[in-house]
This record gives structure tokens, sequence and C-alpha cells, in this order.
């Protein structure tokens, strides 16, 4: 425990001694024009124009996700191979 503390006190005291870069030393931002305000319903309405449908769209995405479930409560394994692991397990004593 003794040799975790060193080993943590030392860490800490090398951290202690990184030099960090000054932020006054940076080179000022060139100024930029300030963002355009738009009103909401300008916005809104764009979004409105390039909505895609969604009640088809997400019908036929539920009906290949439940689709792709079911396939997925199959069995894992065919039963030859099931049989074999099985018959491995029994002979090495499991």
């Amino acid at each position: 425990m003794p040799r975790n503390i060193a080993a943590l006190a030392a860490s800490l005291l090398l951290a202690a001694c990184a030099t960090f870069p000054e932020i006054d030393a940076l080179p000022p931002a060139a100024p930029a024009a300030p963002p355009v305000l738009v009103p909401i319903d300008t916005l809104l309405q764009a979004a409105e124009a390039t909505a895609q449908p969604a009640a088809p769209t997400l019908a036929a995405r539920a009906a290949r996700l439940k689709a792709r479930a079911a396939r997925l409560r199959g069995p894992v394994l065919d039963p030859e191979t099931g049989a074999r692991l099985d018959a491995a397990a029994r002979k090495d004593g499991g």
C-alpha cells in the first residue's frame, strides 16, 4: 500500500510540473459578422418541406424489425451441432 501511495504522489508531482499554453499568447480571433436571425416560421416551413412521410416509412421499418426479431428468436445451433457439443461436454466430464 505505501508503495502505491508513493507512486501516486510521484505521478501527481510530475503532472503538477507540466507546462500549459498561455491563453493570452494566442492571436486574437478574426472579427466575424454576427449570425443572421431568421424568423421561426421560415425555419419551420423549411423543415416541413424536407420532411419525409413518417407513417409509411415507419410502418415498413417496424415490419422489417419485427421480421428480424422473429429470425433471431430461432435456435442458435442446428440440432446436429448441438448434439455434437453435448456429446463433447459429456465426454469431458461436464
